[in-house]
C-alpha cells in the first residue's frame, strides 16, 4: 500500500512537473514568436522608399544587381536537402577552434592599420588611430530565433561590452549572419558610433530604436566623412532579405579611406567586373577582408568560391588578403576548412601575400604573421 500510494504521488507530481514544463516551454514560445516579427526588421516606407526609388539600383519595386544573377541554380540528379542531411562533408571542427584575445593596438596611430577577426564577417578594422567594425554577430544563432537556425561553431573571442569604442559600424546588408538585431540593440548601449548601410537597411535599425541621427544610408559609389575617414559604399553581386520578400534592401561591400591607409571589405558577392572597377577607383589597397566561404555550385553568381576571391582580390590591387566569412556558422555544404586550404593553395600559386588569423587575433598588416595552418589540427 506504502509503494502504492507513493506511486500516485509520484504520477501526480510528474504531472504537475509536465504540466509546469509545458506552460514555461509556452512561454518561451511566446516569448520567442513575439520578438521574431521584430527580428524580421522594418519595411521601407515614406522619406526612406523615395529614396530607395531614385537609385539605379532599385526597379520594379525591388534591387537589382547590374548583371543578372539567379540565387539558386537547380542540378539535374542532385537533391541538397539529402545531402545536408546524409552528405559525408565534414562540417564541423573536431576539436574546439583557438580563440585570442587582442590585446590594445599599437601607438602609432599615424600609419596604425590592424585587423582583428573575430569569426565569421565580424570584423574590426583599426586605422590611423580610428576604429571601424564591420557586420556584428554576436549572437548564438544567424536566425530570427534563437531556437532554430545555423549556431556558432564558437564563441565570439571577446564580449561586446569589451568591444573599444568605435567610429563606425558598417553593414554590407541584411541578411541574418551579418546584421543581428540582439547585436545592434547592444551596441546602442555601450558605443556611440553612427551605422553606414546600404540603402533600406535603415528601416531595419529604425525599427529596433537606433536613433535617426546614427543611420547613414548610401548607395553604391557614395561616402560618407567620419573621425576623418571616407567611407564608400561600393558594389556588390549579392541578394537580400529577412522574411518572404527578397531584395527590399540594397547590399554593399565597403572602402575604408583614411589619410594613408586603404581597406576593402566585400561584404557577401559574387565574382564580377565591379572588382576591377572599385580597384582601378579606390586602390590599391593594403589589405583586403574578402569572403571565401559559404560557396556551392548551386549558388555560384552571389558567393565567391576561393579562387575566385583570389582573383578579385587581384582585380582590387590588394596587398595583404584576410579572409572572412568562414569558420563560425554552417551556411553550406563543404567540409568546414575547405574555403581556407582552397584560399592557401591559391594564394601560394598566384604570389598572394595572405594571413589566416584564429578569431581575436589581431594582425598588423605590415607585419602579418605566417601563414602557419592552425586550423588543419581540427578540421
Amino acid at each position: 500500500m506504502a509503494r502504492a500510494r507513493s506511486t500516485d504521488v509520484e504520477r501526480s507530481l510528474g504531472r504537475r512537473m509536465r504540466g509546469v514544463a509545458g506552460l514555461a516551454a509556452l512561454a518561451g514560445l511566446a516569448w520567442v514568436a513575439r520578438d521574431v516579427p521584430a527580428a524580421l526588421g522594418g519595411r521601407l516606407s515614406g522619406a526612406r522608399a523615395e529614396r530607395a526609388a531614385r537609385s539605379p539600383q532599385f526597379r520594379e519595386g525591388t534591387f537589382h544587381n547590374r548583371a543578372g544573377t539567379r540565387t539558386m541554380i537547380a542540378e539535374p540528379g542532385r537533391n541538397l536537402l539529402r545531402e545536408l542531411i546524409f552528405g559525408k562533408q565534414k562540417r564541423r571542427p573536431t576539436a574546439p577552434v583557438p580563440l585570442l584575445r587582442p590585446g590594445a593596438g599599437t601607438a602609432d596611430t599615424a600609419d596604425e592599420l590592424n585587423i582583428v577577426w573575430y569569426g565569421h564577417a565580424s570584423t574590426l578594422i583599426e586605422i590611423e588611430g580610428r576604429r571601424v567594425l564591420l557586420d556584428p554577430v554576436w549572437s548564438d544563432r544567424c536566425s530570427p530565433s534563437g531556437l532554430v537556425g545555423p549556431r556558432r561553431l564558437h564563441e565570439p573571442p571577446v564580449r561586446l561590452d569589451e568591444l573599444p569604442p568605435l567610429d563606425a559600424i558598417l553593414i554590407s546588408h541584411d541578411h541574418y549572419d551579418h546584421l543581428d538585431m540582439a547585436t545592434v540593440r547592444a551596441l546602442l548601449v555601450g558605443q556611440s558610433a553612427p551605422f553606414l548601410v546600404p540603402l533600406g537597411v535603415g528601416a531595419h535599425l529604425d525599427r529596433w530604436g537606433v536613433p535617426a541621427e546614427r543611420i547613414i544610408e548610401l548607395d553604391w559609389s557614395e561616402s560618407h566623412r567620419v573621425a576623418g575617414l571616407e567611407i564608400t559604399a561600393t558594389a556588390a553581386q549579392h541578394f537580400s532579405g529577412r522574411g518572404l520578400r527578397r531584395d527590399g534592401t540594397l547590399w554593399s561591400s565597403w572602402v575604408v579611406a583614411g589619410v594613408r591607409r586603404r581597406v576593402f571589405y566585400t561584404g557577401d558577392s559574387g565574382y564580377f567586373d565591379g572588382y576591377a572597377e572599385i580597384g582601378a577607383e579606390h586602390g590599391p589597397f593594403d589589405v583586403t577582408l574578402m569572403q571565401i566561404g559559404a560557396y556551392d555550385r548551386a549558388w555560384p553568381t552571389i558567393h565567391m568560391f576561393p579562387e575566385e576571391a583570389v582573383s578579385a582580390h587581384l582585380d582590387l590591387r590588394g596587398g595583404l588578403f584576410v579572409p572572412v566569412h568562414w569558420a563560425t556558422f554552417n551556411l553550406a555544404l563543404h567540409d568546414w576548412s575547405e574555403p581556407v586550404d582552397r584560399l592557401w593553395a591559391e594564394a601560394k600559386a598566384r604570389d598572394v601575400r595572405l594571413a589566416v588569423p584564429r578569431p581575436g587575433e589581431r594582425v598588423v598588416v605590415d607585419e602579418p604573421p605566417a601563414v602557419d595552418g592552425w586550423w588543419q589540427a581540427i578540421a
